[in-house]
């Protein structure tokens, strides 16, 4: 078991990694909670029937209740949101109770949110079971949905603790592994040659990886996080860092419809559009055709899908939080580890576009 410790102005938590890390909630619950009232653990109903009655049977002494979500982005709306406060008040959570969010990136984001609204804040844990959600549980940044724009209702609430059991991550389909390692390769290419180079030697399938090998990938990319998030918890400048292909990739995936491409491959797609954006404006000399490659190995579309609108894409961009005025701003790389914010003209940026959604270089 392996512990990373999360430092930022507002809370310092601790990050257990490794393969049963779920067995040692209820100690440390314990320890950091020994005025515990009732513990609320939010779940989907895609993980619910994979390890909720594990985790019950090892938090049996306490008082639980649970509260079953749809899957995926389903659950990140304002009637889910509402649905879970009224079961909190229902279930009469006060300020000594805790919620436990086990679940992916969607799970976390809502629970946190609900944590943080409820009774003006209450502590919460994260336990995730996918490979994403070693970027989205970790920094605090919680958040539904609106029609409009992903995560744009939300809050910064840091977890009380993190528990990474690398067990809850077998189960995982090959497009939620390809949806969380793509925030892996992020965060190698915003922060860490090395480990960007380690991923490229090391990792050439998605199919299977060792775990040896997964532990190391997820310990790093939470290591690169903690970087950002200790430096910059509220987002006020290097944490836009983090929003690397962002950009474009939310665009993309509120166009397609929450749930009808997972959040990391549409990431995945932004960051190449990012990187040939960095070769024209950042001066980046990066070896794209090799890295492209990779992903493509890797089962990656590296592509803008030809059947949505560069136009709405366009508008969907300009209501990034990392906007301002409409002005679109990208994280770009003058060298891998060294990013720095854009704008770019909308003019410029749909003949980009036009370019990369026919698969051919930028202009």
């Amino acid at each position: 078991m392996e512990t990373i410790t999360i430092t930022t102005p507002s809370k310092t938590y601790p990050v257990f990694v490794g393969a049963g890390a779920h067995s040692e909630i209820g100690p440390y619950i314990k320890e950091a909670f020994p005025a515990l009232t009732v513990m609320m653990i939010i779940t989907d109903e895609t993980v619910s029937k994979l390890y909720l009655s594990d985790l019950q049977k090892s938090l049996s002494e306490f008082n639980v209740k649970t509260y079953i979500v749809p899957s995926g982005e389903k659950a990140k709306t304002f009637e889910v949101y509402y649905e879970v406060l009224s079961f909190a008040l229902e279930n009469k959570l006060d300020r000594k109770s805790i919620v436990l969010a086990l679940g992916g990136g969607a799970v976390g984001d809502l629970s946190g949110f609900a944590a943080a609204t409820y009774m003006r804040g209450i502590p919460f844990i994260q336990v995730p079971t996918t490979i994403l959600a070693h970027d989205s549980a970790v920094g605090g940044k919680v958040a539904v949905n609106h029609p409009l724009g992903k995560n744009m209702i939300g809050a910064f609430h840091q977890p009380a603790a993190v528990f990474y059991d690398l067990n809850f991550l077998k189960s995982l389909p090959i497009h939620e592994k390809r949806s969380g390692f793509a925030e892996v390769i992020k965060h190698g290419l915003i922060h860490d040659e090395h480990f960007y180079l380690w991923l490229i030697e090391h990792i050439d399938s998605l199919e299977v990886i060792g775990e040896e090998y997964l532990h190391h990938a997820l310990a790093s990319g939470i290591e690169i996080k903690n970087y950002f998030v200790s430096h910059d918890e509220k987002e006020a400048g290097i944490r836009a860092y983090l929003n690397f292909g962002h950009t474009l990739g939310h665009a993309i995936e509120a166009e397609m419809g929450y749930g009808n491409s997972t959040h990391g491959e549409c990431v995945l797609i932004g960051m190449v559009f990012a990187l040939g954006l960095s070769e024209k404006y950042a001066n980046l000399s990066f070896e794209m055709e090799p890295f492209k490659a990779w992903l493509t190995k890797l089962g990656y579309k590296i592509e803008v899908p030809s059947d949505l609108s560069l136009n709405k894409l366009i508008e969907r961009m300009k209501q990034d939080k990392k906007s301002v005025g409409q002005k679109i701003k990208f994280v770009l790389l003058h060298r891998i580890g060294e990013p720095a914010l854009y704008e770019i003209s909308d003019e410029e940026l749909m003949k980009e576009l036009e370019l990369f959604q026919k698969g051919r270089e930028h202009i």
